[in-house]
């Protein structure tokens, strides 16, 4: 079997997944928009602050394998830093995120067969929002299609969203997301559905917001990797501190901070302190006329994220639509017991009562109640920090890419 993979960006899932193509002998070809070497000696000489923000766009195989298309990449980083923001603004910027998975889808597309004639290529591997054209021509040649869903399916997140309007327009500002696509968007994302042959989702709330009619495709749910994490809790959790319970992620109710601050509101904040790290969506007058105390850290790098987690007691997502939200492990891989929602995809890092809990979504007062629950039994923190550390190391990001490579894999045997 072999593959072509296409991602405009690269991230963490993608990289498990091309490590694990590459080490089953099934990765043809990687396409990106831009890609780094690690040995490259200009990029060694690079101040550190620059070098680290280049090596982002490196990775762990054998380069030979990468082509990059990087002009309109190149654009998106580069223009708003001399003031041309207009040209990347959402959808319809010429530089805009999704134009340059549109521009290089087609790149991509145009590649496919060549590639095909030397490799032999049994399918293509790509991600919503830049498979339409690399899923019509490998159609056209007779290759499988492989859609990888990082997030729940559009239109379930349209209507979550558009019920979250009506259910809090105070918060409908911080929204975004598909509720604002263009139908010409929504037109590509439900023609990549219809010609994949196989959907690869990261949990089970993505893989049942697909369409009825694509539900008898061929899916594979493979959960993403937890950093690796040597703690042991040794936080005392005094009952004379007030109780920190970290909420991470953009400002948003898609991520439920609304409920969240309900919530908030329900407790004594004499004894509780909550903390949000993530990006404003809207100033933050806005945020402290809904709830005023709590305390705002703006984004930092990793290191100072894992450090803050580490200070925390409790970490709280109750999301309204996710894929399966990366920063849920992390957070248990500082120590940190989990009160999530199942729409943040990570159901199953819940063991109840022991690394955390499960709650409804829209429910601020089942929030309180965990969250008083954490108030009145401090004493088994450590012992439920402990418990998450064990449990997010049972998600490795070799196990991620390699589950994936093995049902290809066993697929393609079967249609053979």
């Amino acid at each position: 079997m072999k593959l072509l993979v296409s991602h405009p960006t690269g991230n963490a899932n993608v990289r498990a997944v091309l490590a694990a193509f590459e080490r089953n002998n099934i990765l043809a070809r990687y396409f990106t928009t831009v890609a780094t070497s690690r040995d490259s000696q200009m990029i060694k000489l690079l101040p550190k602050n620059i070098r680290k923000e280049v090596l982002r766009r490196s990775y762990a195989i054998d380069n030979s394998l990468i082509e990059t298309y990087p002009a309109k990449e190149l654009g998106r980083i580069l223009l708003p830093k001399i003031g041309l923001k207009n040209l990347t603004r959402h959808e319809f910027g010429e530089f805009s995120v999704d134009a340059v998975y549109r521009s290089f889808d087609r790149h991509v597309s145009k590649k496919l067969e060549s590639v095909s004639n030397r490799h032999s290529l049994d399918a293509v591997y790509a991600y919503e929002d830049g498979a339409l054209e690399t899923f019509k021509k490998a159609k056209s040649l007779g290759i499988k299609c492989i859609y990888d869903l990082p997030i729940a399916y559009w239109a379930c997140g349209r209507e979550l969203m558009k019920e979250e309007a009506e259910r809090l327009p105070e918060w409908s500002c911080t929204m975004g997301g598909s509720i604002k696509d263009s139908d010409v968007k929504i037109k590509r994302k439900e023609e990549e559905m219809v010609l994949a042959d196989v959907v690869v989702g990261p949990g089970k709330f993505v893989l049942d917001s697909i369409p009825e009619k694509a539900k008898t495709k061929d899916l594979i749910q493979s959960p993403f990797g937890s950093p690796e994490s040597s703690l042991t809790p040794s936080k005392s959790h005094e009952t004379s501190e007030k109780l920190k319970v970290l909420f991470v992620g953009s400002m948003g109710q898609r991520k439920g901070l609304g409920d969240l601050f309900q919530a908030m509101k329900l407790l004594d904040k004499d004894k509780i302190e909550l903390i949000v790290l993530g990006s404003l969506l809207q100033p933050l007058e806005f945020y402290k006329s809904i709830y005023p105390n709590f305390k705002h850290i703006s984004n930092r790098p990793h290191s100072e994220v894992l450090e803050l987690m580490r200070s925390c007691d409790v970490f709280c997502l109750p999301s309204i639509v996710e894929g399966r939200a990366l920063v849920m492990q992390e957070a248990m891989s500082q120590g940190l017991p989990i009160i999530i929602t199942p729409n943040t995809g990570g159901e199953d890092l819940v063991i109840q009562g022991e690394t955390g809990f499960l709650v409804p979504i829209r429910s601020p007062e089942k929030i309180a109640e965990k969250l008083n629950w954490f108030l009145e039994k401090r004493s088994s923190i450590p012992q439920m920090s402990k418990a998450a550390i064990e449990h997010a190391s049972n998600y490795s990001w070799d196990a991620y890419g390699e589950k994936i490579a093995q049902e290809l894999i066993t697929l393609n045997s079967s249609l053979s």
